[in-house]
């Protein structure tokens, strides 16, 4: 007879954290989470800053209630809001740094002015389209297309990636923009 395995549970990072109460195994499991994900992703040319949040997401949502103790989670989620601040912290200082070398140029100004309207509205549609297509299955609090469309995210991610652009005749045109 043949033997059943169930891959989707008992591979899963939270069956394995389950069977774990120990929080600095369970903090180090974690970090090992982050890099693997990342190389995971980068190996099969997927994006690996777009992997980790997923990863975090599926373990900061089902791990609290399904396999961490009081102690991990405070100690988990303690780690890894210090990581983010220290994170953010030399991201906007990097950004500071690197605004004092731009150069404010008046011809510009126009294409701000025309781009913004145009964010605004891929914005909009870039969650109002999901939004309205998943109420047939989901329930959204009255709103919820209009915090999204101008909440969304701070921009650290978008900076860091034209940061990290080579030096070229384009890239203080992206900074400025972004």
């Amino acid at each position: 007879m043949a033997q059943h395995w169930d891959l989707g549970l008992a591979t899963s990072p939270i069956w394995r954290l389950r069977r774990i109460d120990d929080y600095p195994i369970e903090v180090l499991i974690s970090i090992a989470l982050v890099m693997g994900t990342y190389a995971f992703a980068s190996s099969l040319g997927a994006s690996g800053p777009i992997a980790v949040p997923v990863a975090g997401l599926i373990i900061g949502n089902k791990g609290p209630r399904d396999a961490m103790s009081d102690l991990t989670q405070r100690y988990l989620f303690g780690y890894w809001t210090l990581v983010d601040e220290i994170l953010n912290s030399t991201l906007f200082l990097l950004i500071g740094l690197e605004v004092l070398v731009l150069r404010f140029e008046f011809s510009l100004t126009l294409l701000a002015i025309v781009l913004l309207p145009i964010v605004f509205l891929a914005r909009l549609a870039a969650t109002g389209i999901p939004v309205k297509l998943l109420e047939r299955w989901l329930e959204f609090v009255p709103g919820a297309i209009a915090v999204l469309t101008w909440g969304r995210l701070r921009g650290g991610i978008s900076i860091a990636l034209a940061l990290s652009l080579p030096e070229g005749p384009e890239k203080p045109l992206i900074l400025t923009a972004t």
